[in-house]
């Protein structure tokens, strides 16, 4: 039999291995959920590198935006945002991938550029895509 002392012996470690589950699965939850949380709400499809045929263009709804802030709608000048807006809905609710493509140049402030997207989520346009011109041909441009 046990002593008396031996058996009143009070125990004093601490079981740290729950505390070690439970802040390892926190540690996980947060690795996985960290990227998803750093998203932002608006998404941009950037085109890939190849230029795209001029047969794939002409199905597409294009914004061009000037260094000087002038607004074209497939070519064609638009002098207001309101115009913009009512002309989109109706391209749209035609086209059935609704996909905007903005090619802004390179001296187009910011704000103008989320103006317009703005305008084309109100617009309806589910996809928003920003062109851009390859580093080959950037060369071959400029001269």
């Amino acid at each position: 039999m046990l002593k008396k002392k031996e058996r009143e012996r009070i125990i004093t470690d601490i079981n740290i291995t729950p505390l070690t589950d439970v802040m390892l699965v926190l540690l996980i939850i947060f690795m996985v959920t960290t990227p998803f949380i750093m998203q932002g709400n608006i998404k941009i499809n950037l085109p890939s590198a190849n230029a795209p045929s001029d047969e794939n263009l002409e199905k597409f709804i294009i914004i061009g935006i000037t260094a000087e802030g002038k607004i074209f709608l497939n070519g064609k000048e638009i002098q207001d945002e309101n115009l913009l807006l009512e002309q989109l809905k109706t391209l749209i609710a035609s086209s059935k991938d609704k996909k905007v493509i903005i090619e802004g140049d390179k001296a187009t402030y910011h704000g103008t550029v989320v103006k317009i997207m703005g305008i084309a989520k109100m617009a309806g346009a589910e996809k928003l895509a920003i062109s851009t011109i390859p580093e080959e041909n950037k060369e071959e441009k400029t001269k």
